[in-house]
């Protein structure tokens, strides 16, 4: 490796080169190479192929049911649709890799493809040639994935990314950002469930219900909904404090920052212990090593790591001042969009003028709102989707993950996410989200493999039905005394048929007489 020159006096970074002067702030977050992070950017970064590998190899066994030819929202629809806006509209608001080849091998080569990228990131090579090219193809299967992939863990994934190309060689105000992000991940997550004016959060019983009524738990969900309700309450204010008081810490002098990450990175903990939220929290997890610095770093990873961290062996050339300047510039960007959309948020509408701006980059997902159970459901409600090939003899369809069979134990998927399973849950609240599930439906009745290999197993021993029907129950955790009766894990409640989409049949079938 060649040795850089010394650079005179007075020029040695750019926060000189652009201010013209002296100024501590200035030579500490603009100066290229802070060599007390280069340990913790490597750690990150190899943390971060885990993550992308499993996001991607996630998709990879859904993307053909999400987008495929026989897929709820195919590409191809997609691609037309974007491409009657014309011109660089088309690109603007639709960016992917999709527009130079589409179609279900174009789907598995971005996904796998992906997968085979982050064990390069993993083994450190090519590192920003590998990152960039992660941060495109996440964000061509974002876009692909449609209503399937539109939520706070792939706006925060693809945002990651966006900054980690920027990482290596640790310049202290890409640091600088990461923290800015994990500040706005916790703070909005917080002050938005304040602002929402939901009264389980005001209350202090959102806990009551949250292990109950979110969209997949697990078997540490129904432990945690039998805690005693003073200790649930407990929870919930501590929630609050965690969220939206403990983020400023992360701006105070390191130990103040330390203890930050260690509570932040507890609550990560006991949220995967109770809740499914694939790669989520082991993301938040993750982005808590920019509160600690190599020093601190260097105490938990093994020596060998430390010792060549420190000769510099096994960390990238420090940035070049023209990489500095493009740092520099992409803050710019990302600092002042973060600031409208958080005050969109906060404020409850959009700010004239600098939302379109915002509005502009939002397809990039570089600089997103958070606001994660913004307001608690009381009640479980689920569809139950029967099948049939008489009219007479009805089949439920058999999910991985979702609750079907009460007697069935929630499984634990961290940290995968199983997207249609995951949306179903949106589908009784909010008529938003008719439109998938009749497509889904759809792609049942036409026996569509990619979609049935989502189930647990195929309906009708693999035979398309000729007609479908959808049934409403309530459920609830069974307490502890019904559970050792009867073994189930849930207790359930028909409520009647699920309007305004009831019922499908192929075309010809007659339609049945009421369920």
């Amino acid at each position: 490796m060649v040795a850089r020159r010394a650079e005179p006096a007075g020029r040695a970074g750019v926060g000189y080169a652009l201010t013209g002067m002296n100024h501590p702030l200035a030579a500490r977050l603009l100066t290229p190479g802070a060599a007390d992070y280069r340990l913790v950017a490597w750690v990150f970064l190899r943390l971060l192929a885990l993550i992308y590998l499993a996001a991607f190899a996630s998709l990879a066994v859904q993307i053909l049911a999400l987008a495929g030819s026989n897929g709820i929202y195919p590409i191809t629809e997609q691609l037309g649709d974007a491409a009657a806006l014309g011109g660089w509209q088309r690109l603007l608001s639709y960016p992917s890799l999709f527009w130079l080849a589409y179609g279900d091998a174009a789907l598995l080569a971005a996904a796998w493809g992906g997968c085979a990228l982050s064990l390069l990131l993993l083994a450190a090579r090519w590192e920003r040639a590998v990152l960039i090219l992660l941060y495109v193809l996440y964000l061509s299967l974002y876009h692909a994935g449609q209503v399937f992939t539109n939520f706070q863990w792939d706006y925060l994934l693809l945002e990651t990314g966006f900054l980690a190309i920027f990482l290596p060689g640790g310049s202290r105000l890409v640091v600088w950002l990461f923290r800015w992000l994990l500040f706005r991940l916790r703070f909005l997550s917080g002050i938005s469930k304040l602002l929402s004016g939901d009264p389980s959060w005001l209350g202090l019983t959102a806990l009551s219900h949250y292990f109950e009524t979110q969209p997949l738990p697990h078997v540490g969900s129904w432990y945690a909904h039998q805690l005693p309700d003073w200790l649930l309450r407990f929870g919930t204010g501590a929630t609050l404090v965690v969220e939206i008081l403990v983020p400023f810490l992360m701006f105070l002098p390191r130990r103040w920052r330390f203890f930050a990450a260690w509570v932040t990175i507890l609550w990560q903990v006991l949220i995967i212990l109770t809740s499914n939220h694939n790669f989520f929290n082991l993301l938040t997890i993750v982005l808590c090593l920019f509160l600690f610095d190599d020093r601190a770093v260097a105490r938990v990873v093994p020596a060998s790591w430390a010792r060549l961290a420190k000769g510099g062996r096994l960390l990238p050339d420090r940035p070049s001042r023209a990489a500095g300047i493009l740092i520099l510039s992409v803050a710019l960007i990302i600092v002042p969009t973060s600031l409208i959309t958080a005050s969109e948020l906060i404020r409850g509408g959009s700010l004239p003028v600098l939302s379109g701006w915002a509005q502009w980059l939002a397809p990039l997902r570089i600089a997103n709102r958070y606001h994660v159970f913004p307001k608690i459901e009381t009640q479980r409600i689920e569809l139950q989707i029967d099948v049939s090939a008489d009219g007479e003899r009805w089949e439920p369809l058999d999910f991985r993950y979702r609750p079907d069979d009460p007697a069935q134990a929630p499984v634990f998927s961290v940290p995968h996410h199983p997207r249609v399973d995951w949306t179903l849950w949106f589908v009784p609240m909010s008529p938003v989200f008719f439109d998938w599930f009749e497509r889904f439906m759809e792609r049942v009745l036409e026996g569509s493999p990619s979609v049935t290999a989502l189930l647990a197993r195929a309906p009708l021993d693999g035979a398309p039905p000729r007609m479908l029907r959808v049934q409403v129950f309530r459920y609830r955790f069974s307490t502890p005394a019904e559970r050792a009766e009867s073994g189930a894990w849930w207790q359930r409640e028909y409520l009647g048929p699920f309007y305004p989409l009831p019922y499908l049949a192929r075309p010809g079938t007659e339609s049945p007489s009421t369920p």
